[in-house]
């Protein structure tokens, strides 16, 4: 065999500051990506007497609804909300994670839909989603496409620690014929 004609060029043979080089970029580019993101989008519709674009009211904010959780004197706590437009009118809806703040442990979330109140600048309850007493933990929160996306976490049986759920389910829910309807976006599995 014959050796090659072009020496080993030092720049071909990668070593660990080379590989520790690149992650390092890679995580800049990943962090960056993740501060800029678009700005919340706008819509207008005409105006139903004048026919000129109408302005949108901003999502409701989940911080001023009275929430139907029974807490035992501990306050209400919203642990995720996501925004966007799920009847199809124009005007966004607000869907807020909700649950009683215990200081510790793992307590069971509720999942609503705000709409802004018919009196006064606060938010009210308009749908529940996900039930406290059904003892699920709801995360991967989203509102696309007039959609609510979720992940479901639950447990199998009373014998599993509240600090470890063992069944994950991932779900959506859709407006349609006057309800919210849920559908899942794969079957239940363990964790």
């Amino acid at each position: 065999m014959q050796p090659p004609a072009v020496p080993d060029l030092a720049h071909t043979h990668a070593r660990p500051v080379h590989w520790l080089a690149t992650a390092t970029a890679m995580a800049a580019v990943v962090a960056a990506a993740g501060l800029l993101q678009p700005g919340p989008a706008t819509a207008t519709t005409a105006a139903a007497s004048g026919g000129g674009p109408a302005a949108v009211r901003p999502a409701p904010d989940a911080a001023t609804a009275d929430y139907p959780l029974e807490c035992g004197g501990a306050p209400v706590k919203i642990a995720q909300r996501a925004s966007g437009d799920l009847d199809g009118d124009g005007n966004p809806e607000t869907v807020a994670v909700v649950h009683c703040e215990a200081g510790s442990g793992t307590p069971p979330h509720a999942l609503y839909v705000l709409t802004h109140a018919k009196a006064g600048p606060g938010a009210r309850v308009v749908a529940t989603l996900v039930e406290s007493t059904q003892q699920k933990n709801v995360t991967d929160l989203a509102v696309r496409d007039g959609a609510v996306t979720a992940t479901l976490l639950g447990y199998s049986s009373p014998d599993v620690p509240s600090c470890c759920p063992d069944e994950q389910e991932r779900v959506s829910w859709r407006w349609k014929g006057g309800t919210f309807v849920r559908a899942a976006q794969s079957d239940a599995r363990s964790v």
